[in-house]
């Protein structure tokens, strides 16, 4: 399943937003005067002169909100390590898991031996969901019928569901909570994120670094490109640590920044 990153919604004029906030801190305008003149050169010149004095705080004010499908649930963890930051996810408790789809990642694609086990598994894992699911669902209509209830977990739940469909719909939520917990880490997952502007340069400095994962690596290049679509100013020198200095990871640098700032140059 290819991964999808969309722009759900960001700051009108976020460029200028920024530039505002920056102009009330340099000069004596009011309130009401803080927007006159903000031609479009201007605005960048402020947010240019924000950069060059290392003065984040102006950059807050703009944020954006991405919808973001088709990642594995092992991506979304690392995505909300970024904590100044708000999600809204995929329920795994309210959301049926018996036909979850699954990243699988490119180096077990290209391998057969690799793939065939991994499917193999990723199979096993949903039959057993469904099992263990309908499982406990029966348990609690036994429990609420007060008796055991003849004919395949299947069957049981279908005829409860005909005279009964809110507890019916209640018990299967409860049992999903448990059931969940035998779905993998390559399981995919849908989640709205919002970032200020300051908080995303940071996720994009992290997160588009040759050494992160390579799945959030594609989300955040995606996150990347969208923005400069709205705020070219704005994210113009966004990308790995390495592009304007040092690589910060130490002994486990790449070695890759030339190749690295051509690329993110060029975008």
């Amino acid at each position: 399943m290819a991964i999808k990153v969309q722009l759900l919604a960001h700051t009108p004029d976020p460029e200028q937003v920024v530039a505002m906030a920056a102009k009330l801190c340099y000069s004596p305008s009011d309130i009401e005067q803080i927007r006159e003149g903000l031609t479009e050169e201007k605005t960048a010149a402020f947010i240019d002169m924000l950069a060059g004095l290392g003065h984040a705080s102006p950059i807050e004010h703009a944020s954006f909100t991405f919808g973001i499908e088709g990642i594995s649930r092992a991506c979304s963890h690392q995505l909300v390590r970024h904590r100044i930051a708000s999600y809204s996810q995929q329920s795994q408790r309210y959301v049926d898991g018996t036909r979850f789809d699954f990243v699988t990642p490119p180096e077990i694609e290209k391998n057969p031996k690799a793939l065939a086990a991994y499917r193999r598994v990723i199979d096993e894992q949903a039959k057993a969901y469904k099992e263990i699911r309908d499982a406990l669902a029966v348990g609690y209509i036994n429990g609420f019928l007060g008796g055991e209830q003849q004919g395949s977990d299947e069957e049981i739940i279908d005829s409860f569901k005909k005279s009964h469909k809110a507890e019916c719909s209640a018990f299967i939520k409860k049992a999903n909570e448990d059931a969940r917990f035998i779905l993998p880490n390559a399981s995919t997952t849908k989640i709205v994120c919002t970032f200020n502007a300051r908080s995303l340069q940071n996720f994009f400095a992290h997160r588009c670094c040759n050494r992160a994962q390579w799945e959030i690596r594609e989300v955040a290049e995606k996150m990347l490109l969208l923005c400069l679509e709205v705020a070219p100013h704005l994210f113009k020198n966004c990308g790995p640590s390495c592009l304007f200095g040092p690589c910060p990871e130490g002994n486990m640098c790449c070695g890759r920044q030339k190749e690295m700032r051509e690329k993110y140059r060029k975008s």
